[in-house]
């Protein structure tokens, strides 16, 4: 089995004339918390977009678990065990935290409506098998107290920590976080880090990460990759990445070259 779970050989998106990403390649190791950065508009949105299937590529591969995946739309790839988180939470505001995480699983035996009836007691048996599960996850993210709360009443971050856990619903290989700290309090932001780390140690999950607070960059990820343009610029680890030359002129700045939010 290769070291590598995800790698990007020379994968393009054009809208029109322009290249969103121009022959990205990089790689992601089994077992890591990977970090990209990059300005605004350098592709990182895209390229994930591009690997989760919800964009089709103009050209170039992406090779999840050594089977080439490029162009197999989402709800496929959930079922390979990659997933990923957005930017903006999509929780079921109605149904409560519980619900919410009871949802994840897949080809649910009382999914059909005839099952229901002729198999009720398969169905209740699953049913609770994955209500035990749910329970689990949220001890794991501290979440029990908020377990039969309403998603939509939730905070920011703790509709991130509900996303988090939807991962932990299904045999979650790959997790692709889309700025996960965007609109989190400190307070929650440490809480999801720990999460993600806890993960990432004790239950073997590799994270591919975007985000743009370096601090926390800083203490979650290693390697962390830097686009620019649509391609990656530099691959490091965060001390590397803030020393870099080009870096510190195409992102960081000179300003925020110890740490500072970029």
């Amino acid at each position: 089995m290769s070291d590598n779970i995800l790698e990007i050989n020379e994968l393009s998106k054009y809208f029109g004339g322009l290249a969103a990403v121009s022959d990205c390649s990089l790689k992601v190791k089994r077992g890591t918390i990977t970090g990209i950065i990059g300005p605004n508009g350098s592709g990182k949105t895209t390229l994930f977009n591009l690997i989760a299937g919800n964009l089709k590529s103009s050209s170039g591969d992406v090779i999840f678990n050594e089977e080439n995946i490029t162009d197999i739309p989402a709800h496929e790839l959930f079922g390979k065990g990659l997933l990923r988180t957005f930017q903006i939470a999509h929780e079921f505001s109605n149904l409560s935290v519980l619900e919410n995480l009871m949802m994840v699983p897949a080809n649910q035996t009382g999914e059909t409506l005839l099952n229901a009836f002729i198999k009720p007691s398969i169905v209740k048996k699953e049913e609770e098998q994955i209500r035990v599960k749910a329970y689990e996850v949220v001890e794991f993210l501290n979440l029990k107290h908020l377990a039969n709360e309403r998603a939509g009443n939730l905070s920011g971050g703790q509709k991130k920590l509900l996303e988090l856990g939807r991962t932990m619903m299904v045999d979650a290989k790959l997790v692709l976080l889309d700025e996960v700290g965007a609109g989190v309090n400190r307070t929650l932001l440490k809480d999801l880090g720990t999460a993600i780390l806890k993960l990432n140690k004790e239950k073997n999950y590799t994270f591919c990460m975007i985000e743009h607070d370096m601090d926390f960059i800083s203490r979650m990820c290693d390697p962390v990759i830097v686009m620019a343009e649509g391609s990656v610029l530099f691959e490091g680890t965060s001390d590397e990445v803030k020393k870099n030359e080009k870096v510190i002129e195409s992102y960081l700045g000179r300003s925020n070259v110890t740490g500072d939010k970029a």
